[in-house]
């Protein structure tokens, strides 16, 4: 089948590469204006630089900024955007269909950095044929990785496949989080029509490979805490009138799943596109194993990780990539444990802890991520207009 639609790749090899188009991509069209191509994207559209910039979304009501040229993700607009386009930016894998041809560049935006799961052939026995076929047909075709750290750099050649050129630019994604916090805050309380004092911890569960065919509520999520009796702990430790945004991951929310608030202070935040422009207005951050929790680092709030299934989600996924001991915020895998941490939470000692982990990974943490990389983007399409190759 993949071979069959390679066929429309080919066909459109008969138009000619625009120097000048950028097409995005994140998860496979399944989102939205968001991730590192969103920020890579707003950078070159600062500059208003005259390019094509196109976006292959599936859903076409989702939003985008003038422009930028939204495109319906099918197999036909796919072959064609991406064989006419000098750039490629995604922020995961392309179908097995997608060839590249000479003459382009493919810069590759992982969407999970700094992370919790194994990746690749780290993931052992549950790295499937099907999975290592298509991560490392895409692998071949990408000329560059972005990397926002020396941890994440190398995982690259294992977790990855790629063997190739690493930038460590930062992550494009995590700009915002050195930005105008104050104005964020404002933006998404008045967003949820909350008090400007309310008191927002994100809550943000990663995904699970036997989820998909499950409806997934609040009520019935099985990961969750007590929201309840979590709200109360926070409120006792740091006072204010808290609100839990519960954020689903991206590809249960693209399976239709949904999460049912109940009571004004559980809020369904999942369908917004961007979770970054939220998590700069959070004042805490939960999660059992999403990569959310590192790049939280980056506002030093206090980060928690309940993990009530740690010993399934292991054997289902295989060992993580942090001994949990050693992660620079507390973790749990129980509502007791929770409460306690919430409770005894030391900032002096969290602060301290979130030091040693950004010098041992050799993170950036400067908010120029996106700009470094436009500017490496600009001058690869300059070379590559005078002749250079990819």
């Amino acid at each position: 089948e993949a071979r069959r639609q390679a066929r429309e790749f080919y066909r459109c090899r008969k138009y000619p590469i625009d120097p000048k188009k950028i097409v995005f991509t994140t998860i496979e069209g399944t989102t939205g204006f968001s991730c590192h191509p969103k920020y890579i994207a707003h950078e070159l559209l600062r500059r208003n630089l005259g390019l094509d910039l196109v976006w292959l979304v599936d859903d076409m009501t989702k939003a985008f900024p003038p422009g930028i040229r939204k495109v319906r993700n099918t197999l036909q607009n796919r072959a064609y955007e991406l064989s006419t386009a000098r750039i490629w930016v995604d922020n995961s894998r392309k179908q097995l269909e997608v060839r590249k041809r000479s003459g382009q560049f493919y810069l590759q935006a992982w969407h999970g950095m700094v992370g919790f799961k194994p990746i690749g052939k780290m993931r052992g026995a549950s790295f499937s044929q099907m999975a290592y076929l298509v991560s490392k047909h895409d692998a071949n075709m990408v000329d560059a990785e972005l990397s926002d750290s020396d941890w994440f750099t190398k995982i690259i050649p294992d977790g990855l496949l790629f063997d190739g050129p690493v930038l460590k630019f930062g992550a494009p994604r995590c700009d915002i989080l050195h930005g105008d916090l104050p104005v964020a805050r404002k933006n998404i309380r008045e967003a949820f029509h909350l008090p400007a004092d309310a008191k927002i911890l994100l809550y943000a569960p990663t995904f699970r490979g036997g989820s998909q065919g499950t409806q997934r509520t609040i009520q019935k999520l099985d990961c969750a805490p007590d929201y309840h009796r979590l709200r109360a702990a926070l409120a006792e430790r740091f006072g204010g009138d808290w609100y839990i945004f519960l954020r689903l991951h991206p590809q249960l929310v693209a399976r239709h799943m949904t999460a049912s608030a109940h009571g004004g202070h559980i809020v369904d935040a999942s369908r917004v596109d961007d979770v970054y422009e939220m998590l700069a207005g959070c004042d805490a951050f939960l999660t059992d194993y999403s990569s959310l929790a590192f790049d939280a680092t980056h506002l030093r709030i206090p980060i928690f990780v309940y993990a009530n299934d740690y010993d399934a989600y292991v054997a289902e996924r295989g060992t993580l990539l942090w001994d949990m001991e050693e992660l620079p915020f507390p973790w749990t895998t129980t509502d007791e444990g929770l409460d306690g941490m919430i409770h005894s939470f030391d900032d002096g000692r969290y602060q301290a802890s979130l030091d040693h982990y950004f010098e041992g990974t050799k993170l950036v943490t400067d908010g120029r991520a996106a700009e470094r990389t436009v500017e490496f983007l600009l001058q690869k399409m300059e070379e590559m207009e005078r002749g250079g190759q990819a």
